[in-house]
């Protein structure tokens, strides 16, 4: 019987944020590929395109014309997932198979840059400390709304993510119930919180940055990782360093070190395979229900589908849709070759 080998053998790794657990396989990561390969998108866009719905001055499919704006931009979604229209509904809660409520919400487009062709990357840091600071009026706003319990701040970036219009954007649904996936991160925050007293994103940092196997970049204020339990090839997630639980929070120091963590890690990803990178990415923080959360603590998750390179995607199939999420190159592996890349855009060299 041979002794495990983390690096080689499989196994299973722990979630604590949503209770979950992923298989990483790293042998199979040696196996051929001759399966599905994804087009790569034309990174040769104008700087103005008239045809686009997002630019400035343009019309969009509603009739209605933007803003000739020059810096972020916010309107909200002509095709909004949520709506705000309050509807009577009784439950009396005796169905056990056809359970439905009404979802009431906001959903807005937050346009980053007015510039067609850019992406964060690309973008200078002031141009980001801008978006981000749209990104603290919005949940500061959104949150105040009486219904609205969750601020969703999220950017879909390439086709293969499903992002319909290549101007650089994202969006925010603000709605009233807490989603899914936010639910079960509180409930394990929350659990984690009252057992030990202590923030378990706050712990868990603190040991990341000890052994230092997965920190991809950090500055005074945070660190872009890859978590131990990453399910995406190259997820990463994006924390600070001193304990906040919203965007808000942030100091003007903390703004602009946030921008600087976003454009090197973007810049990495577009460097990996030298093409803009996909991915989607949202804002994790905490509810807009009026109560204190200290179990929260501010973080960004990054989840981006390239495997092998700019045309090899991961699918989550089979396995992954009966069983559970499964990964075959290593956290470790994955940190290291993003942290071996430049930070400087391949663009510029």
């Amino acid at each position: 019987m041979k002794n495990f080998d983390i690096n080689e053998d499989p196994h299973r790794r722990y979630n604590p944020l949503i209770n979950e657990w992923v298989l990483v396989s790293p042998h199979r990561a040696k196996r051929p590929w001759q399966g599905q390969k994804e087009s790569i998108a034309n990174d040769d866009r104008p700087e103005y395109d008239p045809e686009c719905y997002l630019c400035p001055g343009n019309v969009r499919a509603n009739g209605v014309s933007n803003d000739k704006y020059d810096s972020a931009f916010v309107f909200e979604n002509d095709f909004a997932a949520l709506k705000q229209e309050e509807i009577l509904f009784e439950d009396n809660g005796s169905d056990t198979f056809f359970k439905a409520r009404p979802e009431r919400g906001i959903s807005k487009v937050v346009c980053f840059s007015p510039k067609h062709n850019l992406t964060l990357p690309e973008m200078d840091l002031a141009t980001i400390e801008d978006v981000i600071k749209t990104w603290q009026k919005e949940y500061t706003e959104l949150g105040a709304v009486e219904y609205i319990n969750h601020v969703q701040i999220f950017e879909n970036k390439g086709s293969v993510m499903g992002c319909s219009n290549p101007h650089p954007h994202g969006q925010i649904w603000a709605q009233s119930s807490l989603p899914t996936q936010v639910e079960k991160t509180q409930n394990n925050l929350k659990a984690y919180y009252e057992k030990f007293g202590t923030n378990l994103l706050v712990d868990y940092l603190e040991k990341e940055l000890l052994l230092e196997e997965r920190i991809v970049v950090q500055n005074d204020h945070f660190v872009a990782l890859v978590p131990f339990w990453a399910v995406w090839p190259f997820e990463t997630m994006i924390i600070s360093k001193r304990h906040v639980t919203k965007i808000t929070d942030f100091t003007t120091d903390e703004v602009a070190a946030y921008a600087v963590i976003l454009k090197k890690l973007t810049a990495k990803y577009d460097n990996l395979f030298e093409t803009s990178f996909p991915y989607s990415s949202g804002i994790h923080q905490a509810p807009t229900d009026g109560k204190e959360h200290p179990e929260w603590q501010f973080h960004m998750h990054f989840y981006p589908p390239l495997l092998r390179s700019a045309s090899v995607k991961k699918f989550m199939v089979g396995y992954e849709m009966m069983g559970e999420s499964q990964r075959d190159i290593t956290a470790e592996k994955s940190a290291q070759m993003l942290r071996d890349l430049s930070e400087v855009h391949y663009k510029l060299k």
